[in-house]
């Protein structure tokens, strides 16, 4: 609605200061000669906004004006107060300011929103962690948030998954992403996008060398390379299983990513033993070892060489627990007792 879009380039004036007409244009999706009516309709209205044109040229406003009105709606202040579960602010030591900007904000709130910004941050949370994971090692994220901020490189100890001795890596990063309660740092290593779990970041040093990032590229624009990049990782093993039904959806909830289309379009019948088949893809034949946690609720049916893989692991699982039985001492002989 126009209303809305003028005051939307009114605050983003406000906030930016000069800002070219296209830029406006392009973030608002309309065209500049829409821009410029609007700044004409601003102006009609009493605010003391202007272009100036030249190469360093734009919409402004005079110095020293501001505007109190927020343009919140209801629902955007709402919107607001969805709070996060504890964890993600405190990680990056944002709790206590948290908890401030939003009492600015309720201050600053029409007195109509107010009730109902307050009462949803009652009753909704958002959690970004998953149940089944468990603990994790604490994560400094002091030295990345830094790095981040301060536009400077950083020099990364890092153990990758599966091995136990840390790399050295000098990065660029472009800022900190936690999904499903994990944080990452998104970076470039020799100018190539990078993801760097960061409970697996045994030290991180502060460079004195500014960041060497790639031009016009945002962190949204290299977190949505490298997030397509994991999703999209090719799977060269199609794995037919069937699940009993009482255990389907703790299944779906756990392999989920791995599963090829839902139950229904798998063939899934409700025959006598209540078994629901699935097909799922794996990117190596290895990872089929994830269904040995269901124990007898999941059969792998087809290919056989996934049915030789959890043979072999479960093999490996007896031998060792076989070999520290047979070296454990054994248990003391019950004492005598005479007959009578």
């Amino acid at each position: 609605m126009k209303s809305d879009r003028l005051l939307a380039i009114l605050l983003l004036l406000q906030t930016r200061g000069r800002v070219p007409a296209d830029e406006l244009a392009a973030e608002l999706e309309v065209s500049a000669r829409t821009i410029y009516r609007d700044v004409e309709g601003l102006s009609a209205a009493g605010v003391p906004v202007y272009a100036e044109r030249g190469r360093h040229g734009g919409i402004t406003l005079l110095p020293g004006y501001r505007t109190d009105v927020t343009g919140l709606t209801s629902d955007e202040a709402r919107a607001l107060f969805v709070l996060a579960a504890q964890g993600v602010h405190s990680a990056l030591g944002l709790d206590s300011a948290l908890g401030s900007a939003l009492r600015k904000v309720m201050a600053a709130l029409p007195a109509p929103h107010r009730p109902a910004a307050e009462l949803t941050s009652r009753r909704i949370l958002v959690d970004p962690d998953r149940w089944l994971p468990g603990p994790r090692r604490a994560v400094d994220l002091g030295a990345l948030h830094t790095a981040v901020f301060a536009d400077r490189r950083l020099r990364l100890r890092y153990r990758h998954s599966g091995d136990s001795r840390p790399r050295t890596y000098t990065v660029d990063p472009y800022g900190l992403v936690s999904k499903a309660g994990v944080w990452y740092l998104v970076a470039d290593r020799r100018r190539s996008p990078t993801l760097f779990r960061a409970d697996r970041i045994a030290s991180a040093t502060v460079l004195e060398e500014p960041v060497r990032r790639r031009g016009d590229v945002e962190l949204a624009d290299v977190w949505q390379t490298l997030r397509r990049r994991v999703e999209e990782r090719p799977r060269e093993v199609m794995v037919t299983a069937r699940v009993h039904r009482s255990r389907l959806d703790m299944f779906t909830r756990i392999v989920g990513p791995l599963l090829i289309g839902s139950p229904e379009e798998n063939g899934e019948g409700r025959g006598e033993d209540d078994w629901v088949t699935v097909r799922l893809a794996f990117s190596v034949l290895a990872g089929v070892s994830v269904l040995l946690q269901f124990g007898p609720w999941a059969e792998v049916i087809d290919p056989p060489e996934a049915i030789d893989e959890l043979l072999h692991r479960l093999h490996e699982v007896v031998a060792l627990y076989d070999t520290r039985r047979s070296s454990a001492p054994s248990a003391p002989a019950p004492p005598y007792e005479a007959e009578d």
